[in-house]
């Protein structure tokens, strides 16, 4: 799928700039940690990950451009735990929960580490190759282009943060500027970082890709 995504009517939320999604990806977890593929396994975060969510608010803060912003229109986020959790942590009050927003659905693969699924299926990786029992890139790809929909609709109050997972951000970013879900593969976004998709004049663009919170 290589089509744009619905566009987004956006409009000024201020004087200064149109209004902006922060993508977070949840803080870390045990498993995020250790690389194993965390879709449907609801862990929660490590002490680390508490500490790291926390500071999250803050970096929120600073790039959305005020000392004081107004609220975001909305904070979507997965369903999972640690998606939730690191919102709580952050400071975002009351986020809907968004089936839609769930990880990658990783099937056979879900807990199991890259190297381990390179020992049966050599030079794996979930941008290039089927996740038995799980989600095809084409359905990741059609699942985000629902969020994105909704989105563009909540756009038009003002910021939206969405709090997530890594793989399905990382689609969700390559849909936003109309490449297919596998070129989520050039977009890093590591536990507790924030990408911003922004917009110039009706053409979406990336504004900032994987901010770490300052220590």
């Amino acid at each position: 799928m290589s089509s744009a995504p619905p566009s987004a009517g956006r409009q000024l939320q201020d004087e200064q700039r149109p209004a902006v999604v922060c993508l977070a990806r949840h803080a870390e977890t045990e498993w995020s940690a250790s690389g194993r593929h965390t879709g449907r396994t609801d862990v929660p975060l490590t002490a680390d990950g508490e500490r790291h969510a926390a500071r999250l608010g803050a970096l929120l803060r600073a790039l959305r451009g005020h000392d004081a912003p107004p609220p975001p229109s909305v904070v979507l986020s997965s369903p999972r735990r640690r998606a939730v959790r690191t919102a709580e942590l952050a400071g975002l009050a009351s986020p809907v929960v968004l089936d839609e927003l769930a990880e990658w659905d990783y099937g056979d693969c879900e807990g199991l580490t890259t190297p381990q699924i390179r020992e049966s299926v050599p030079d794996w990786t979930v941008w290039t190759h089927p996740c038995p029992g799980g989600e095809t890139a084409q359905e990741v790809a059609a699942r985000a282009d629902r969020v994105l929909t909704r989105i563009a609709t909540l756009l038009q109050s003002g910021d939206v943060v969405v709090v997530g997972h890594g793989h399905f951000s990382r689609v969700l970013t390559a849909r936003w500027i109309g490449l297919p879900a596998t070129s989520g593969v050039h977009f890093a976004l590591d536990a507790g970082c924030l990408t911003v998709l922004g917009d110039e004049r009706g053409v979406p663009r990336l504004d900032h890709v994987n901010l770490a919170p300052l220590p």
